[in-house]
């Protein structure tokens, strides 16, 4: 796939005085962050990274034309970004990038479309796929695993999405209520 940016690192707040930051690489190999060129900021700007130590839970980084403290503190939180085309195709069939996989659209086993991938989340226990319903501004995460994703089709542009309940429709609120009060023993 062509086109988009991938975010490689995200540059923290400054280390000392002469114009260092704090750096989180995204990278397998966080080292490599180096090894991919000058980065692009968001509003496109461009970084380039003139060297690189680890330090306790990050890497202390020396950018070039940033010479201060002050200097650094400008560049807090700026996120990094290299041309997806200056990366590598996934070494795996079952590796992707997650920038390859927003605007995917979303079918049921049966292939009938029900959403699109909005976005690829990490919050420690592993990848979650947001996904918009066709005609709803409402989103749902479902885990991005082989059960629950068992087919991604970079190519046909489509995820399919073994999860019957964000294919069904909601039941409606009358149905709800009925729901409601059989539970209460009514």
């Amino acid at each position: 796939m062509t086109g988009g940016r991938i975010c490689l690192g995200q540059i923290g707040a400054p280390h000392g005085v002469g114009g260092e930051v704090r750096l989180r690489s995204f990278t397998a190999d966080p080292q490599s962050i180096t090894g991919y060129g000058p980065l692009e900021t968001e509003d496109g700007r461009v970084i380039e990274i003139k060297s690189l130590r680890p330090a306790k839970d990050h890497f202390v980084a020396r950018l070039a034309g940033i010479g201060d403290r002050d200097a650094a503190e400008r560049l807090t939180n700026v996120k990094l970004y290299v041309p997806r085309e200056r990366l590598p195709e996934p070494a795996a069939t079952d590796e992707f990038y997650h920038a390859d996989l927003i605007g995917l659209a979303a079918v049921d086993p049966a292939g009938k479309s029900f959403g699109s991938v909005v976005a690829v989340h990490n919050f420690g226990a592993g990848d979650l796929i947001e996904l918009r319903r066709d005609g709803d501004s409402r989103t749902d995460l479902i885990p991005f695993d082989e059960a629950t994703v068992p087919v991604v089709d970079l190519k046909a542009g489509r995820i399919v999405v073994a999860l019957p309940a964000i294919a069904a429709e909601a039941p409606s609120p009358p149905q709800q209520e009925a729901d409601a009060k059989r539970s209460k023993g009514s």
